[in-house]
């Protein structure tokens, strides 16, 4: 759980978060595009590029009618039937090598989702680091059964799935081989609303399945991804495209080059600012101290003068008593002469 090895990277809470560019049906069937974007993800400092790996036919079947057409009017797809989009947005299988070697080439981990036991067959073929398996299969049991007999570490998102069908799945992979598991978090809508992303709920997956999680963000911008890292996140999986302006299919819900690379810096940060529960000063704290409020003379005073809220005030710096001692010492005499802008101590201080 505290760390996985995906590649050549280490994952895990004592790492900064590995970030996911997925490709998706972004490369407009154009396989210098996809390249192009390879280039683009790894130029920004992307940790991973990800695939996903289906034909129109082995994902659904070729009918447009009744539930096979899209006629939701808030998708982004809707009018045209899931043969259609699926044809549309396929990675051809015989572009993944390429793909695969241009990722490795910039030092990038390569992977791919699978949606069918060919898929895996053939991902295996190209000696793929590990697996992810998409919200829409996670209650597949026979594509994780497939998946987790491969020894790889699995990443699963858990859009829509039940508590129940999750423990599920989780039981299938594990139960199948799957030793390092990784779930994320997910909104299966696109794009997604960050009031729908209930991201509070990545602690308590933790809890549950005592596992490294993540998330699958479909949300605009990058908030939802930085608020995700202070939760816990070691994860982030983004649709990733060139230009939105292209209108490629996932465009809509997806980050261009420097948006990725504001994602990678923000959310190291915020995984940077995480540390420890600590109630003492930092040693550059510390250094700071000096330039506290505490208690200096505020005029030129004589000897067997009363300090009173005139001549006595907590301001800055800090090398007198602290204030908390101010009701203290006010109505005592001084016992010398006092320059103003001298630090109060006791020694000056007449406490009889």
């Amino acid at each position: 759980m505290d760390e996985i090895r995906i590649g050549d990277k280490l994952v895990g809470s004592k790492h900064k978060p590995f970030i996911i560019a997925e490709l998706s049906a972004n490369h407009g069937q154009s396989l210098e595009k996809a390249l192009r974007l390879v280039d683009a993800a790894a130029e920004v400092g992307a940790d991973a590029i990800k695939l996903q790996t289906y034909t129109a036919d082995t994902i659904t079947i070729d009918v447009g009618t009744n539930e096979f057409l899209i006629d939701d009017p808030d998708s982004l797809w809707q009018g045209i039937s899931l043969y259609e989009l699926y044809q549309k947005a396929m990675t051809p299988w015989q572009w993944h090598k390429e793909i695969f070697e241009r990722a490795t080439s910039l030092g990038m981990t390569f992977f791919s989702t699978p949606f069918d036991d060919t898929a895996v067959d053939f991902l295996e073929s190209l000696s793929v680091p590990c697996y992810k398996i998409a919200s829409f299969e996670n209650i597949d049991h026979g594509l994780l059964k497939k998946v987790a007999r491969t020894n790889k570490p699995v990443i699963m998102s858990t859009g829509m799935a039940s508590l129940e069908e999750l423990t599920e799945s989780v039981a299938v992979l594990k139960e199948n081989g799957c030793k390092d598991l990784i779930l994320l978090k997910c909104t299966s809508s696109y794009p997604a609303e960050p009031i729908d992303a209930n991201i509070v709920t990545i602690s308590k997956l933790r809890e549950l399945f005592g596992c490294q999680v993540g998330l699958s963000d479909h949300t605009l911008g990058l908030g939802v991804s930085v608020a995700s890292v202070a939760l816990g996140a070691t994860v982030i999986e983004k649709h990733f495209v060139l230009d939105r302006d292209d209108n490629d299919i996932d465009s809509a819900f997806s980050l261009e080059p420097e948006e990725l690379k504001n994602l990678i810096i923000e959310t190291k940060r915020a995984w940077q600012s995480l540390g420890e529960v600590s109630f003492t000063p930092t040693p550059k704290e510390v250094k700071s101290q000096k330039h506290r409020r505490s208690l200096y003379i505020c005029e030129d005073l004589k000897a067997g003068d009363i300090l009173n809220e005139k001549n006595l005030r907590s301001i800055r710096p800090g090398l007198g008593l602290p204030p908390k001692y101010l009701d203290e010492v006010l109505g005592k005499p001084v016992k010398q002469d006092v320059k103003k802008g001298t630090a109060l101590s006791w020694d000056l201080v007449s406490t009889r």
